[in-house]
């Protein structure tokens, strides 16, 4: 059977970042929480002129520029996101006009014309959707080529228990026959379930009592007849549109995050028992690292506790960690779970398998549907900068999606990685981001600044107001 997976990959992460000491000294927590507990260093911070898909057409322009595609080849470009700009029109096409915008003095005019774009969303697992989707479409055909594309911004309430671990970006994947960089298998485990441990909802507001609100703030006290009356006349049209309730859509989520852990290894333990009974595989042996989705860098070895002891338990090797911390005093004792986790035998579990994929989130944050694939640069990266051998390396894929799901596959490191990794440098442009303190954070996450703040060169979005309307927004390149 031919091989099927990533033959190419590039990212966008915006050029500003916040310093989690400085956001840990202005929310008055102890620092070391975040960053020995959670593993966070720096957040990454949108500029006033970014979004979603202006951070997909940044990555897919750097992918078609740094492997010299030729786009009339590619097939489809799907893109995995929760940060949609709209409920209808899918935000991979604001990202594919941008990039055709870029390019069209080498390939013409519309050289993804034949291309078939869409969105996916499934909350985090979005993207992962995209990848297991065009593989299998690249598999169904002959010589076929597709672009996945993750992008998307984890945004959260000011001082809420979400806010460190705020992040954003994109990763963009060219998916072919005989990859360069990782071969996908046709395994894959799956465990879904409809929770509610985190939500981005419509709120719904009643349109007069918005109304006598608003004049109360005003120092007018309205009945509910007098409002009705007043609003008839609005010119705008917005009060008078006949509607008797709005929506307003919010990018900071609803969520509780001790019950989306409990789910989180919920599904991740679902999905694995699932590729487990399709194909034998015995991780500690077989799979020389683990990636994940990392809502925060240390999320990964938190949650995979429990399953690292089974797997311990599959190899005889569960008296090794009896020896250091006895045994348990029932299956469920917690703090025995606990006292496993800090032991050496475990750091030198997480050394080996994990830890690589986790040095970009720290200086990150969440990434959203982009999560689990910057873990794989990020240990690509660090094994390119160590010169660390990996090419015939299995990697174990554990992704997780909030409401809920999860996705467990496998890849192989291919040969020709490192010429294919070599221009990534992730970690290179990381380090020379521009740093922003928490007033310039706070007032970009309030969008109360009009203009850019970095001097960084990026695709970036300019909002058209115009009636009718022709182009909600149209984005435009290189805009300091």
């Amino acid at each position: 059977m031919t091989k099927v997976g990533i033959d190419a990959i590039s990212y966008y992460v915006p050029a500003l970042y916040l310093s989690i000491s400085d956001l840990a000294a202005a929310r008055n927590i102890e620092y070391a929480k975040l960053n020995k507990g959670l593993g966070l260093h720096r957040m990454a911070v949108p500029d006033a002129d970014e979004d979603a898909a202006s951070f997909a057409a940044n990555a897919l322009l750097k992918l078609i520029n740094e492997n010299s595609l030729d786009p009339k080849t590619i097939g489809r470009i799907y893109l995995g996101t929760e940060s949609a700009l709209d409920a209808a029109k899918p935000t991979s096409t604001y990202a594919v006009e941008a990039v055709e915008a870029e390019l069209k003095e080498v390939y013409g005019e519309r050289c993804f014309k034949h291309c078939d774009i869409l969105d996916m969303t499934f909350a985090c697992i979005g993207a992962v959707d995209a990848l297991h989707n065009s593989l299998d479409w690249i598999r169904a055909g002959k010589n076929r080529k597709a672009i996945v594309i993750a992008s998307d911004y984890a945004k959260y309430e000011l001082n809420s228990t979400g806010e460190y671990t705020q992040g954003a970006g994109a990763v963009a994947m060219l998916l072919s026959e005989s990859p360069s960089l990782i071969s996908i298998g046709d395994t894959w485990g799956v465990a879904s379930q409809s929770v509610g441990d985190f939500f981005k909802p419509r709120r719904l507001f009643d349109k007069v009592e918005v109304f006598k609100s608003t004049a109360a703030l005003l120092g007018t006290t309205l009945t509910d007849d007098e409002a009705k009356n007043l609003m008839e006349k609005d010119t705008s049209s917005f009060w008078s549109d006949g509607e008797a309730k709005f929506n307003i859509f919010k990018e900071e989520p609803v969520f509780d995050g001790p019950y989306s852990n409990e789910c989180y290894q919920d599904r991740i333990k679902e999905a694995f028992e699932h590729f487990r009974t399709q194909k034998k595989v015995n991780v500690l042996k077989d799979w020389q690292h683990l990636l994940f989705h990392l809502p925060y860098a240390y999320q990964g070895r938190r949650m995979i506790v429990n399953n690292w002891i089974s797997w311990l338990k599959d190899n005889n090797s569960i008296n090794k960690l009896y020896e250091i911390i006895g045994q348990p005093s029932s299956q469920a004792d917690s703090e025995w779970i606990r006292n496993a986790s800090k032991t050496e035998l475990y750091r030198d579990f997480t050394s080996q398998k994990i830890e690589l994929g986790e040095c970009a989130s720290s200086d990150i944050g969440n990434m959203y549907t982009a999560s689990i694939f910057m873990s794989l640069l990020s240990l690509l990266n660090m094994a390119y900068d160590k010169n660390i051998h990996i090419a015939g390396n299995t990697i174990g894929f554990f992704s997780y999606g909030s409401g809920s799901k999860s996705k467990v596959f496998e890849g192989i490191v291919e040969d020709n990685w490192k010429s294919v990794i070599k221009p990534s440098k992730l970690f290179e442009y990381l380090h020379q981001r521009q740093s922003i303190d928490v007033s310039t954070y706070e007032n970009l996450h309030k969008r109360k600044l009009k203009n850019s703040v970095s001097n960084q060169q990026y695709i970036s979005l300019s909002n058209i107001e115009t009636t009718p309307l022709k182009n909600g927004y149209r984005y435009y390149s290189f805009h300091n």
